[in-house]
């Protein structure tokens, strides 16, 4: 079985352009079959306060009405995902950047919750496994944009953490598959400040110790989530942590790694 790794990186890291590239020459140097998921940093909040589009937040997720769409997809599958692009072509690793619409490559349906409209939000239903495998048989790294669709002409905004689990879930049949979550910290931390408090392996006792104690940061919950979906449905291996150290938690050697 081939090895796929899927790496998702994190706004703090789009947001500073000497991390971005650092990270992007590191992401080139990864060997084998790769795909990197983008969010969007601060780029779409600062463009939408310029328009004068009011940002709504609930829990940390962007509450999506159609002007804000609009601006989440210019920037999201346009300007960043583009640019991100081009940076790994300059590092000799040959890439294409989509967003869910493209290929129909991730399906999904607009979020429906009992008391908060989170408007243009959406949740995926599937993965284009096909068109996935046959791109990375191109020898192509995939940069995906957090942006599906419904199939009915609706372009949804949907959380990059989610779409990497559900990439890595979907490619797990045909792949021997790594998941690798890089942003600003060094991996789960006990401490949200103490980069020393690094947990090396959680598994779901622990988690469900962690949560009930409310020891970590409750911004890092859904990340968790996420990777537990993805561990439990076939996913080998899942690694929190670093940006800087992504050739260290490639290797297993850095961040918090999630077992089963």
């Amino acid at each position: 079985m081939d090895k796929l790794t899927i790496v998702k990186i994190g706004g703090n890291i789009i947001d500073d352009e000497q991390k971005l590239k650092d990270f992007i020459k590191s992401f080139s140097g990864i060997s084998g079959k790769k795909i990197l998921i983008h969010g969007g940093g601060k780029l779409a909040t600062r463009l939408a306060e310029t328009m004068g589009v009011e940002q709504q937040m609930v829990d940390g997720r962007r509450i999506t009405d159609a002007e804000t769409l609009k601006i989440v997809t210019m920037v999201y599958a346009g300007y960043i995902n583009k640019n991100i692009v081009a940076a790994l072509q300059a590092n000799g690793c040959n890439a294409i950047g989509l967003s869910g619409a493209d290929g129909n490559a991730i399906a999904a349906h607009k979020r429906t919750h009992a008391s908060i409209d989170y408007g243009f939000v959406g949740d995926v239903d599937a993965v284009n496994v096909t068109l996935v495998h046959a791109l990375l048989q191109q020898e192509l790294a995939i940069v995906f944009a957090p942006i599906t669709h419904d199939n009915n002409g609706l372009l949804l905004n949907t959380n990059a953490d989610t779409i990497a689990q559900e990439i890595a879930k979907g490619m797990s049949g045909t792949y021997d598959v790594s998941l690798i979550y890089s942003f600003e910290k060094a991996g789960v931390l006990l401490d949200a400040n103490d980069d020393s408090t690094v947990i090396n392996e959680i598994n779901p006792a622990y988690y469900s110790e962690l949560k009930t104690t409310g020891k970590i940061f409750a911004g890092m919950l859904p990340k968790l989530d996420n990777a537990f979906a993805a561990i439990n449905s076939g996913v080998k291996k899942v690694i929190i942590g670093k940006a800087e150290q992504l050739p260290l938690l490639t290797e297993g050697k850095a961040g918090t790694t999630i077992i089963a």
